[in-house]
């Protein structure tokens, strides 16, 4: 009797862990590249490597950066709708020709600096929520920046009109639209791609963030740092509407406080790392995170600081409003509502 009694104990244990297993949530992200840095390595990665200790759901993530998959970052959205990922951290600019909506965050010259990026994203990321959940199938679970994006250069510059026939790394065409306005060429180049580019002369110049371009190796081949603040690189991330819902409203609210934390460590880890990464491509101390170079630092004038003022309303603005109206007829009018209101306070 003993023995029976044991062995349906025994029984109930196998079923009982046995469905404890089933209930665990899988899912799949995708990253950030791991060459953009230490946002990726030290921030991102770690949280989704203990996703369940971070965010109280017994979950489990197969976590895969962008660059070690063969994606193109610009097909992140499709990949979400398409359910390919759960969750995506989304390359913003990237990922803007397919919702140009989302480059309204992060205009050219609109966001000087982290304290004005932040009054931005809180105008305008309810907008963009709204149309990645109508058009994409994905809710946005929070925005983030790499931090102000700079000027590298090889050629000698002193100025931001000394962009004048030179050829110019951009990755979108906000950006792209800007540089055309100084006299550059605008060359789009993924980021992986934009250290040999610079190495063998097919760009003279490159913009990314101070830190970015250390992790990346571009003071090796470059000699000259400007650092005006052209855009913020806002990222965000994005997550299937299908695999949300799908989630009890316990979870879910989990989840969004989960990444709100995630969200605002990221913010203040990026100023710490712009700061430090600005000292170390110029061989200034302290120089505690990343590689010490010795690129010339370019001083920013009253001229090139006018020529980024006037940008959102002289260029980026007029140009993305065109663009973005097309796919979505109130994005200029619901801009101006929120951000353009915001600047006007």
């Amino acid at each position: 009797m003993n023995r029976v009694i044991g062995f349906v104990t025994a029984t109930a244990l196998a079923v009982s862990a046995e469905s404890a297993a089933a209930q665990t949530i899988e899912l799949k992200a995708l990253g950030q590249p791991v060459a953009t840095g230490l946002i990726q390595k030290n921030v991102e990665q770690p949280f989704f490597e203990n996703f369940a200790e971070k965010t109280g759901i017994d979950a489990k993530v197969d976590y895969k950066p962008l660059d070690v998959t063969g994606i193109k970052d610009t097909e992140e959205l499709r990949i979400l709708k398409a359910g390919l990922f759960d969750i995506v951290s989304l390359r913003m600019s990237q990922v803007s020709r397919d919702a140009p909506t989302i480059l309204g965050l992060d205009l050219v010259g609109l966001n000087p600096d982290y304290a004005t990026g932040r009054k931005t994203v809180e105008a305008f990321q309810d907008k963009v929520d709204e149309q990645l959940q109508k058009k994409f199938n994905t809710k946005l679970l929070g925005v983030w920046p790499f931090g102000p994006q700079v000027l590298f250069c090889e050629p000698e510059i002193g100025k931001l009109t000394d962009l004048q026939g030179k050829k110019v790394r951009v990755y979108d065409q906000n950006l792209a639209n800007f540089v055309s306005s100084v006299g550059g060429t605008p060359v789009p180049i993924g980021f992986a791609d934009v250290h040999q580019s610079l190495a063998r002369g097919v760009v003279d110049c490159a913009i990314t963030g101070p830190s970015s371009a250390n992790s990346a190796g571009w003071p090796e081949v470059t000699g000259y740092m400007l650092p005006v603040a052209f855009q913020l690189a806002l990222n965000g991330y994005g997550i299937n509407l299908d695999t949300y819902n799908k989630l009890s409203e316990e979870d879910q609210a989990k989840l969004d406080a989960a990444f709100d934390k995630l969200v605002e460590e990221i913010w203040q880890y990026s100023e710490e790392l712009f700061d430090d990464a600005v000292r170390c491509n110029v061989g200034e101390d302290p120089c505690e995170t990343v590689k010490k170079y010795d690129l010339k630092l370019v001083p920013i004038t009253e001229e090139d600081r006018g020529i980024i003022e006037n940008a959102v309303t002289e260029i980026s603005f007029p140009a993305w409003a065109e663009i973005c109206d097309k796919q979505n007829s109130s994005c200029s009018k619901d801009w101006m509502a929120s951000v353009g209101a915001m600047m006007k306070q």
